[in-house]
């Protein structure tokens, strides 16, 4: 999210910057909308590229089914992610980094804040975030290559636990090889570079104001932090 093209070459040291694509800078990311994301593979080392938001599914025969079936395949549980149809073939064979300067997360009913509050979460001291994701190239029936990409997510911990159930996976820069290298296709291996022992270590959660449900919405005043007020209770 809001991160410029420059950034991103420098953080993952991208050397084929020549051709990398040029996206605008985004503070409110919808399903479908280009990002960038940072892979390799046999015929190209790592490089930065763009995907649709949402992996779109194998099977799917025409442009309209894929574009519809997106929004549901925006994120892939890294519990089951070798298992489920959509997801399985692109885990073992076309993992990706899916650089951000920070998510947003709205909190459930069970947490402490109101129901549907948006938070934005970020780094600690502002290094971008390498979140787990997985892409695949469809052929749509005129012929057309598009490329989609889902995030991964687990179980959220520690302060994010409190506003919702789920955060993304993130890779460590240490793994970022065996990560990306299209020849690593052992689920067990592949598994295990998704645990971490601080999953949640170095990031900082701010409420911020419910503009961002609108996507419409867009610039870097929806970072800005939302004041809650006081708690609300029955008595």
């Amino acid at each position: 999210m809001a991160q410029s093209q420059e950034e991103i070459v420098a953080f993952f040291d991208l050397k084929n910057n020549d051709t990398n694509p040029t996206l605008p800078l985004n503070w409110n990311i919808a399903p479908t909308n280009e990002i960038y994301i940072v892979k390799e593979s046999a015929e190209e080392p790592r490089h930065l590229a763009t995907a649709s938001w949402g992996l779109i599914a194998p099977w799917q025969k025409n442009s309209i089914d894929a574009r519809a079936g997106q929004s549901h395949a925006i994120n892939a549980r890294s519990e089951s992610i070798h298992e489920k149809p959509t997801f399985r073939d692109a885990f073992r064979a076309s993992r990706c980094l899916i650089p951000a300067t920070g998510y947003y997360e709205w909190a459930t009913s069970l947490g402490k804040f109101p129901p549907k509050q948006p938070f934005y979460i970020t780094s600690q001291n502002g290094a971008p975030l390498s979140i787990a994701g997985i892409c695949s190239i469809w052929r749509s029936e005129k012929g057309e290559l598009i490329q989609s990409a889902s995030i991964i997510t687990r179980e959220a911990v520690d302060e994010l636990a409190t506003i919702h159930s789920r955060m993304p996976v993130f890779i460590s820069r240490d793994r970022w090889d065996e990560w990306l290298n299209p020849d690593n296709r052992e689920i067990e291996k592949l598994q295990a570079l998704m645990v971490s022992n601080n999953p949640a270590g170095g990031l900082i959660t701010r409420p911020v104001a419910p503009r961002v449900n609108l996507v419409a919405n867009n610039g870097p005043e929806l970072l800005d932090s939302f004041d809650l007020g006081e708690p609300q209770t029955l008595f």
